[in-house]
C-alpha cells in the first residue's frame, strides 16, 4: 500500500489516504518510490480549478525518486536507478520531438485525462480509481509513470534537490535560456518572484543580463530575488517599475520581460515595460477565461514587440536536466536555496496557504 494526498473535488483540501493500491507497471511504464516532491503553484491551480483535471486525483508533478519495477519494453531505466520525473513526456518520435520541441510532445496531450498514455489509471483507493496529475502524481509515496516521463540521474544528487528540476527550475531557467533571446548586457524584468520567477532570475543571470529587475508585492520575495541575482527590486503597487528600468538603462525599457503570474493586468504591464523591438515571455498560468486586450498596431507593428508563450521552459528534458544538474554541481545554479520548508504529506494544504501569502519559495514533501 502507498500513501497519497488526494484531491476529491475542486476547492476542497487534500485528503491523505493510506490505502492506495499501485498496479504493476504496464508496457513502457515504471513503478517509482517517490523520494521528494516540490509543492508547485500548478498543483494549487488544479486544487482551485484554474487548471481543470478529473477527480479524485493525486496531485504533484515535480518529483524525483527511485525505480522499483519496470514494465515490458523498458530499457532506459532499471530497478535501483534514481530519476527525475517530467510532467511532459517526450517520446523522441513525434513531429515536435523530432523538431527539437520535445516540450510539445504529442503524447503529452493525454496528461489532461489524468491517466497513463493509454488513458487508463494505475492507482486505486476506497474501491475506486485515482487519477494522477500529469502522469506523475508525486504526492503519492509510490507511483506509476511512463518511461518517457523520466530522466535518469546520478546517485549522488539529493532527491529533494532533483525534484525541483522537474518543473519550477526547468520552467524558470528554461524560460530565460531557451525561450527568450537574452544577450550579454541586456536588461530583463521579471514580474512575479515565486519559485518559478526566482528561477527566471537566475536563468537571466546565467544568460548574461546586466540588469535584472524583480517586481513583486511581497518584501520577502524581493529579498529572495536579490539572493538569486536581481540587481533592482520594485515593490508592486508602491514603486514605479518604469522609472527603475529606464533609470538603469539610461532611458530605455527592458529588452526582455517575463510575466510569471498569469493575470491580464500583469501581462499588460509586461508589454508596457518592454522596449520597442523587445520581447515579452508569458510564463505564468492564467485561468482559462483570462483574455489579453492590447493595441495591435502599436504593439506588434510600429513598436515591433514580440510576445512569446513559454510551456515548460521550452525544455527538452533529456538534455536540459543533465545540463541544469551540471550547473548545480559547478555551483552556478542555486537549488538548495529554493527550499523554504521540508514537509510531509499532511503539510501540503498548509504549503498551499503559504504560497498565497508569499512566505515560501518552495515547500518540498520529503518521503522516508
Amino acid at each position: 500500500m502507498a500513501t497519497a494526498a488526494v484531491l476529491t473535488e475542486v476547492g476542497s483540501p487534500l485528503e491523505v489516504r493510506d490505502d492506495v493500491e499501485v498496479a504493476p507497471p504496464g508496457p513502457g511504464e515504471v513503478r517509482v518510490k517517490t523520494g521528494a516532491s516540490g509543492v508547485c503553484h500548478s498543483d494549487l491551480s488544479v486544487q482551485n480549478g484554474t487548471i481543470p483535471l478529473p477527480t479524485p486525483i493525486v496531485l504533484g508533478h515535480e518529483g524525483a525518486g527511485t525505480v522499483l519495477e519496470v514494465g515490458e519494453g523498458v530499457t532506459g531505466v532499471a530497478p535501483g536507478d534514481r530519476v527525475v520525473l517530467s510532467f511532459v513526456p517526450q517520446c523522441q518520435e513525434c513531429y515536435f520531438c523530432k523538431r527539437g520541441q520535445g516540450f510539445l510532445c504529442e503524447k503529452s496531450a493525454m496528461a489532461a485525462m489524468g491517466g497513463m498514455l493509454d488513458g487508463s489509471t494505475r492507482l486505486t483507493s476506497q474501491g475506486g480509481a485515482l487519477h494522477q496529475m500529469a502522469m506523475c502524481g508525486t504526492y503519492s509515496s509510490e507511483l506509476i509513470a511512463p518511461e518517457i516521463s523520466m530522466v535518469k540521474i546520478a546517485d549522488d544528487v539529493p532527491l529533494k534537490v532533483a525534484a525541483l528540476i522537474g518543473c519550477g527550475v526547468l520552467t524558470g531557467v528554461g524560460a530565460a535560456l531557451n525561450t527568450a533571446d537574452i544577450h550579454e548586457g541586456d536588461t530583463v524584468a521579471v514580474i512575479g518572484c515565486g519559485g518559478v520567477g526566482l528561477n527566471v532570475i537566475q536563468g537571466a543571470k546565467l544568460a548574461g543580463a546586466a540588469n535584472i529587475v524583480a517586481i513583486d508585492m511581497f518584501d520577502h520575495k524581493l529579498e529572495l530575488a536579490t539572493q538569486f541575482g536581481a540587481t533592482h527590486c520594485v515593490k508592486a503597487g508602491e514603486q514605479d517599475a518604469t522609472g527603475v528600468i529606464t533609470g538603469a538603462t539610461g532611458g530605455r525599457l527592458a529588452d526582455s520581460v517575463f510575466e510569471v503570474i498569469g493575470l491580464e493586468q500583469t501581462m499588460n504591464q509586461a508589454i508596457d515595460l518592454c522596449r520597442q523591438g523587445g520581447e515579452v515571455v508569458l510564463v505564468g498560468v492564467p485561468r482559462m477565461d483570462v483574455m489579453m486586450h492590447l493595441p495591435a498596431a502599436f504593439t506588434f507593428l510600429y513598436l515591433n514587440k514580440s510576445i512569446k508563450g513559454c510551456w515548460y521552459g521550452s525544455a527538452n528534458v533529456n538534455t536540459d536536466v543533465p545540463k541544469l544538474l551540471g550547473l548545480y554541481s559547478d555551483g552556478k545554479l542555486m537549488l538548495d536555496e529554493l527550499i523554504s520548508a521540508e514537509i510531509d504529506q499532511d503539510g501540503i494544504n498548509g504549503a498551499f496557504e503559504a504560497m498565497g501569502t508569499g512566505e515560501v519559495a518552495r515547500s518540498v514533501v520529503v518521503y522516508e
